[in-house]
């Protein structure tokens, strides 16, 4: 009835960055990434893979309220780094980690698609 189209929780609307960055002026080599239409899945593996960089002091996230498909993901790094970087590692691992995932999936569905 009053939900909202179920498209809404996937497709950025036009004029809508995907991913927003802004420093915190209280804190030094901390800031907040807003990623729009995302949620606790990606929220928590990308906390997690910024967990596994030892720059990196504080890494969490929040999904602000269940309406609004957006998550703040808060990364706070050593001096040796920013989170910018720490971020842009992140991402680019779980890339490559996934494509793995993902070679690794489809030759075992290959294999076994030959034996029957």
């Amino acid at each position: 009835m009053n939900a909202p189209d179920r498209y809404e929780r996937f497709v950025v609307p036009e004029g809508t960055k995907k991913v927003s960055y802004e420093r915190d002026t209280k804190i030094i080599n901390a800031a907040s990434f807003t990623i729009e239409r995302e949620d606790h899945t990606v929220g928590n593996i990308l906390r997690m893979q910024l967990h596994r960089d030892e720059n990196v002091l504080f890494a969490g996230y929040k999904l602000p309220h269940p309406l609004q498909y957006k998550i703040i993901v808060r990364i706070h790094t050593a001096s040796q780094s920013s989170p910018m970087q720490a971020y842009n590692q992140a991402i680019n691992d779980l890339d490559k980690e996934l494509d793995t995932l993902k070679s690794s999936f489809e030759a075992e569905v290959a294999k076994h698609s030959r034996d029957y």
